[in-house]
């Protein structure tokens, strides 16, 4: 018999093809070329000048990399002036940066967790969240979606350590998560709160300090708080912030931090300059909510069913995966990119267009891109009338 150890990926393969699932990347060019709805570049800044330009300054003068681990030779000047911008300016006492948002929630939940610890996780949390709550070797209990009652329920009776994750605005149809109630609930069962901000940061809030301060939960001792460096400030990483004993516990023990190299100058640098933007431009987080509320009522008065958005996600649902991915294309021919979310993308097995608002669309682009979508969906997308 020949030796064919991964002869079943074929199998994989052909029951991903059999249920619309296949999944293919599409590298862009450098300059764009279709009218972006697809990507988390929630505030336009990812080429704005100033940001670039942080970007490229910090490349030069600190290197392409990091050169190891922030506990080595990782952490510079940068990222110290970086995690106190970000601390300050979401409003907590101290903030850790790592190299992604994903590494982020990976060392929040596995380090403030562990053996003989309870996560109650929302049903409807980002992979990131799941994943690291299957590496933290605590209890999970998986909540029903958006529901303090029942996370209520779930703590009720555990006397050890417990901590309660959501999203603050949830990746998929982009509702915010009941945070003054989930507040209440931990602050009732002696848990910690921790939110990932990711989608809250630099939309929600005064000036796009994100979900948490827009509900006067930033600093709240019980409350920790994870983001990205990727959607909003236009750039790369992530970051944990909560109290400063949480973040002096993380760099002792979060393997995602201490294991990993540090974020890349760059990054540091462009994330900085994108903070001094949007601090001088605070407007630029209600302009992101405001053409996601024009999307999700031109969409819906087109017939399409739209989820409302709590923020800058505005979710299309598609009959089908299929109809999903051929919808998608269909506006890609038609100049204008959106996202395609399927399942296991999704925990309800409900296929959308996913479409992101950003602070810079125009008017014209807002009616361009709802006719163009509107135009190229099928039939079945339509809600029925009467």
């Amino acid at each position: 018999m020949p030796f064919a150890p991964f002869d079943w990926i074929d199998d994989e393969a052909r029951r991903r093809a059999d249920a619309g699932l296949v999944r293919t990347l599409r590298p862009r060019g450098a300059e764009p070329e279709l009218l972006d709805l697809a990507s988390n570049d929630y505030l336009g800044l990812t080429r704005h000048p100033e940001v670039t330009a942080a970007a490229a300054g910090a490349a030069r003068r600190w290197g392409a990399g990091a050169t190891g681990s922030r506990l080595v030779t990782g952490s510079t000047e940068l990222h110290a002036e970086l995690e106190r911008e970000l601390a300050a300016f979401c409003g907590f006492e101290a903030a850790l940066v790592l190299s992604s948002g994903y590494a982020a929630n990976l060392a929040a939940l596995t380090a403030l967790s562990g053996r003989g610890s309870l996560i109650v996780s929302d049903a409807g949390n980002h992979a990131s969240i799941v994943d690291g709550c299957r590496l933290s070797r605590a209890e999970t209990a998986v909540a029903p979606h958006a529901d303090p009652d029942a996370v209520a329920k779930t703590l009720r009776g555990h006397e050890g350590r417990a901590l309660v994750v959501t999203d603050s605005v949830f990746s998929v149809d982009g509702d915010a998560a009941p945070l003054p109630g989930l507040a209440d609930v931990c602050r009732s069962a002696n848990a910690a709160l921790i939110v990932d901000d990711a989608h809250g940061l630099g939309v929600l809030g005064e000036g796009g300090r994100g979900a948490l301060a827009a509900v006067d939960l930033a600093g709240d001792e019980g409350v920790v708080a994870t983001l990205t460096l990727s959607k909003s400030l236009g750039s790369q990483g992530g970051a944990v912030l909560g109290p400063a004993r949480v973040v002096e516990h993380l760099v002792n023990t979060a393997r995602t931090f201490i294991f990993d190299t540090g974020l890349a100058p760059a990054a540091a640098g462009g994330a900085l300059g994108a903070l001094g933007v949007l601090r001088r431009e605070p407007d630029r987080a209600a302009s992101a909510r405001g053409v996601a509320t024009a999307l999700h009522a031109r969409l819906t008065a087109a017939g399409l069913t739209a989820a409302r958005p709590d923020a800058a996600v505005v979710s299309v649902r598609a009959p089908s995966a299929d109809a999903a991915v051929r919808w998608a294309a269909d506006c890609r021919t038609a100049g204008i990119a959106v996202g395609c979310f399927r399942p296991p993308s999704v925990p309800d097995g409900i296929s959308r267009l996913r479409l992101t608002a950003r602070a810079d669309l125009t008017e014209e682009q807002i009616t361009a891109a709802v006719a163009t979508i509107a135009a190229t969906a099928p039939q079945e997308a339509f809600a029925p009338v009467g």
